[in-house]
């Protein structure tokens, strides 16, 4: 177990990456890296890890800043709810906390958006406590080493995983070993192609004795994809104005802005979207300019595929209880789905 440890804490310190995160023991610096990371690309989130940084340097000004404002930082990195709790996280910690973070594992994980992963990264990066973090890079790494079958994502997995990190874990350096761990994972024992080859536990790994690297780790649970078919309606009036609205409720993209939007469950033809689109503007006169090709977006439980149509009013749009009139070239100032972002800007 010691040797495990060793292994790894010295691998690490000779191949880890130069991040930005990692020349700190700042509470709330570490925990904003590791909710800009959850489900994101270390070479994606270190742009917007260092816009936030930059925009708001201490967890006051994150929480004095709009939830608008903060969406906008925000904007094409997905999984939206995050934004939102760092922001609600924020004006908890300042307001009930004084601005400080709690210093422990229990007390950080009583906090919003913040759960056993993330409680325990801050714990050990940011106040050396030894609690083991379980990511998907740690997940990886103990099932082909200790040959472990058990589903990574069943119920008696989490914990046979958990229980195992928490023995694993340095007793001097629990931070460091953590950091090991999960960077091990993101470099060396990779998903696909891993360097077996050159690595340094490769005499004493379960799954590379027995055939078994591309088999580990296992998962029970498939994902059940939804298909979504969206059809966004870009008005622009006589005066160059066009209609937003904030998306509400517990659907995906919730308080980021969207054109007016007709959703189907399955495509439609042509004449069946004509209709619609007919129907919402009622007597109102317009020119459907464009409609654009449909483009598929990939979500982890959905694909949307979308289309944009474009239309001219003849009049001035009227004030409307669902939507916002804005300026159309002010629609970049607003917070929008990637989806939307990508199609406006090519």
């Amino acid at each position: 177990m010691k040797d495990f440890s060793a292994t790894l804490i010295s691998w690490y310190k000779k191949n880890k990456r130069d991040l930005p995160w990692r020349d700190t023991q700042d509470a709330y610096k570490i925990w904003l890296s590791e909710i800009i990371l959850q489900q994101t690309r270390v070479e994606q989130g270190r742009s917007y890890y260092e816009a936030f940084t930059t925009k708001f340097p201490t967890v006051k000004h994150l929480a004095k800043a709009p939830l608008d404002v903060v969406m906008k930082t925000w904007q094409g990195l997905g999984y939206y709810s995050r934004a939102r709790n760092l922001h609600a996280t924020a004006n908890i910690i300042v307001s009930e906390h004084k601005s400080v973070f709690p210093d422990s594992y229990v007390g950080l994980i009583k906090l919003k958006g913040i759960g056993p992963y993330t409680a325990a990264a801050i714990a050990s990066f940011a106040f050396d406590e030894r609690v083991a973090v379980v990511d998907g890079n740690v997940y990886r790494v103990l099932s082909r080493y200790f040959g472990i079958e058990t589903p990574i994502d069943s119920n008696t997995g989490k914990i046979e995983f958990l229980q195992l990190a928490n023995e694993l874990i340095s007793i001097k350096h629990p931070g460091t070993h953590n950091q090991a761990i999960m960077e091990f994972g993101a470099l060396q024992c990779k998903p696909q192609n891993p360097d077996c080859l050159n690595c340094p536990l490769n005499a004493s790994c379960a799954a590379l004795a027995e055939n078994k690297v591309n088999v580990l780790p296992i998962k029970e649970k498939k994902t059940k994809v939804r298909n979504r078919y969206f059809y966004y309606l870009i008005i622009e009036d006589k005066a160059k104005q066009t209609l937003i609205k904030k998306r509400i409720g517990k659907d995906i993209w919730t308080e980021l802005f969207e054109f007016p939007l007709i959703e189907t469950e399955k495509a439609l033809e042509n004449k069946e979207l004509l209709k619609k689109i007919a129907s919402f503007f009622g007597k109102e006169k317009i020119t459907i300019q464009k409609i654009s090709e449909s483009r598929k977006h990939i979500l982890s439980h959905q694909h949307i595929y979308a289309q944009f149509v474009h239309v001219k009013l003849e009049s001035k749009l009227k004030k409307h209880e669902e939507y916002k009139i804005i300026k159309s070239k002010d629609i970049n100032s607003f917070a929008l789905p990637r989806l939307i972002d990508r199609y406006l800007h090519g």
